[in-house]
């Protein structure tokens, strides 16, 4: 189990619901996307290690989980603008998705 965090510092995450508009591979990569997610009001550009977990079929019109307010980071030279969330088991890997039809943007507490 990890370091615990105070509710405060949970709350300076700034984690919003979106919905995949636009997938793609990065050229050289062996396992990133490009994706663009639309968060109500703005997309974001996200660079995601998803390549043999998921199709870009797979992944345009999904509804995912994504922190907003991380720094931006160049990944193989590509900007990305926020990570989406994810659980990992071993060599299984799923995205957090919402289970009820919720607005783009909207915050998750």
């Amino acid at each position: 189990m990890g370091e615990t965090v105070s509710i405060g510092e949970f709350r300076r995450l700034d984690i919003r619901v979106g919905t995949v508009v636009e997938v793609g591979r990065i050229p050289g990569s062996k396992s990133l996307y490009r994706m663009r997610v639309d968060l109500g009001g703005e997309v974001r550009q996200i660079v995601a290690g998803l390549v043999g977990y998921y199709t870009e079929e797979e992944l345009m019109g999904k509804r995912i989980v994504v922190i907003r307010n991380l720094k931006p980071a160049k990944i193989f030279g590509v900007l990305s603008n926020g990570m989406l969330l994810a659980a990992e088991h071993g060599e299984e890997l799923a995205l957090l998705t919402v289970d009820r039809d919720i607005p783009n943007g909207a915050r998750v507490t």
